[in-house]
């Protein structure tokens, strides 16, 4: 190849370029002490009410109070936060400009996919009791058989209290299980199509198998079962009805590979935005230009609906409240905003690469994906960000030293995929998608790279302060 072809390629082409081809070794050492504060959080925080109340005691911990306890104007560096049901969290740092020329939003997500008890979910057949479920999100049903699980959530009483229930995470605590058919005797099961391998009613879940010690008595597992949750929490059957109560992978948070350059874990989607758009937020040293927001939010797993969910008004109503304390209507603040929808893409599969359009496929390694659309097929459920925001996003990045790529999920009849983003985009706010690709998207462990995250990270600050 003469010179000048190779001049011209380094011009002109749009290549794929590693991190670690140009990273110093120190900076390879920064991505992955970031990442060892990530992995303690991935472990620890396994549902959305985990989650809310980690940043909850965070944020108060860096300073910031509580939005309807504030009281008055807000002043350039002051730091709010608000908190929505238990569930979905928003903080934010007031900026020197007038909140009139707009805010700057990261939002994520962090709910994941998971199995829900039903309301009557304790049962017992020919010697085993269970639990009945009902799967949340989108999840491939036969991977989660087999598997260690641990249950987490809240029970709410009639008289008011709450008992929250953490059981499988710590040495030596029992865990839950599905069973699957041993491949002896699983032909027919076998001839099934692979989204029926197994199916929602098959996912009940092994909880006991003594009975109580009482002759006269049918039902006797189950008995046994409520008597013990009885002594331990102090519930009863009729509570589980007033409950939210999930089951999730009971693995722990590890480094993949020889070189460790991977995380494996439960719950990558989306807590590997969540955390790094909160990290940002906290690291905002002084008062930024334009206002800071980052939003934490619940049920986009499911569409996003609900009162905690981003379909939902409560971010609008927040950012009317803002605007009211400077005299402004909401809509004067949202036309004049900025929104990085901190969400997940696949990341390239050499294995699966046949559901992949590898020039625009995302890889582990590569950087934060900066997403310019997502939804299905001909683009439905999407907000397509615009050309002239997308080069926006591009300049901040690249100015500032950002390792990002660009990435679509998978080919275009393949399926696809939502995030926030169209909802934020319905509110007049510019909003593309920019997260870290994931392998195994979905599964009860998913797979991302050190590099990506902290890229994702350095994102995010850097859209906040820049």
């Amino acid at each position: 190849m003469s010179e000048k072809s190779k001049q011209l390629k380094e011009m002109l082409f749009n290549k794929k370029e590693n991190g670690v081809d140009f990273m110093s070794n120190e900076e390879l050492n920064i991505c992955d002490e970031f990442c060892e504060g990530y992995k303690e959080f991935l472990s620890s925080c396994k549902t959305e009410r985990e989650v809310a109340a980690f940043v909850e005691k965070t944020a108060q911990a860096n300073g910031f109070v509580k939005f309807d306890e504030f009281g008055g104007a807000l002043n350039p560096g002051d730091k709010v936060y608000y908190a929505n049901r238990g569930k979905a969290m928003i903080l934010c740092v007031k900026g020197r400009r007038s909140i009139k020329d707009g805010v700057r939003i990261s939002a994520a997500h962090i709910d994941s996919p998971r199995l829900d008890l039903k309301q009557c979910p304790i049962y017992e057949s020919d010697g085993i009791g269970y639990f009945k479920t009902h799967y949340y999100g989108g999840i491939k049903k036969y991977q989660w058989t087999a598997i260690p699980l641990s249950l987490h959530g809240r029970i709410c009483k009639n008289d008011g209290s709450f008992v929250d229930v953490k059981i499988g995470e710590e040495p030596g605590e029992p865990k839950f299980c599905i069973t699957d058919i041993l491949p002896h005797l699983g032909g027919e099961q076998m001839q099934r199509k692979a989204n029926e391998i197994v199916k929602g009613e098959e996912l009940n879940v092994v909880i006991g198998s003594r009975p109580f010690k009482d002759d006269d008595e049918s039902e006797r597992i189950k008995l046994n079962l409520l008597s013990l949750l009885y002594e331990k929490y102090g519930i009863v059957e009729r509570d589980f009805l007033s409950a939210e109560l999930e089951l999730v992978p009971a693995f722990t948070v590890d480094d993949i590979g020889l070189d460790r350059s991977l995380i494996g874990g439960y719950g990558h989607d989306d807590r590997v935005c969540s955390y790094p758009a909160l990290q940002a937020i906290l690291d905002i040293d002084e008062a930024p230009e334009y206002t800071a927001i980052t939003v934490l939010t619940d049920k986009e797993e499911t569409g996003s609906d609900g009162n905690t969910g981003l379909n939902s008004a409560y971010l609008k109503y927040f950012i009317e409240d803002l605007a009211r304390l400077e005299g402004y209507e909401g809509r004067d603040v949202l036309r004049n905003s900025k929104c990085l929808s901190a969400d997940v893409n696949a990341a390239y599969d050499p294995t699966w690469s046949s559901v992949f359009e590898k020039n625009n496929a995302s890889f582990i390694n590569n950087g934060v994906c900066v997403t310019k659309f997502t939804g299905a097929r001909g683009k439905s459920g999407t907000s397509d960000a615009s050309a002239e925001y997308v080069s926006w996003v591009k300049t901040l990045l690249e100015d500032n030293g950002v390792l990002w790529q660009s990435g679509e999920l998978g080919k275009v009849d393949g399926g696809g995929g939502g995030t926030v983003a169209m909802f934020i985009a319905n509110m007049d706010v510019d909003t593309i998608d920019v997260g870290v690709p994931v392998l195994s998207m979905h599964a009860p462990y998913e797979i991302v790279s050190k590099i990506d995250v902290f890229m994702a990270y350095k994102a995010f600050l850097t859209f906040f302060i820049k």
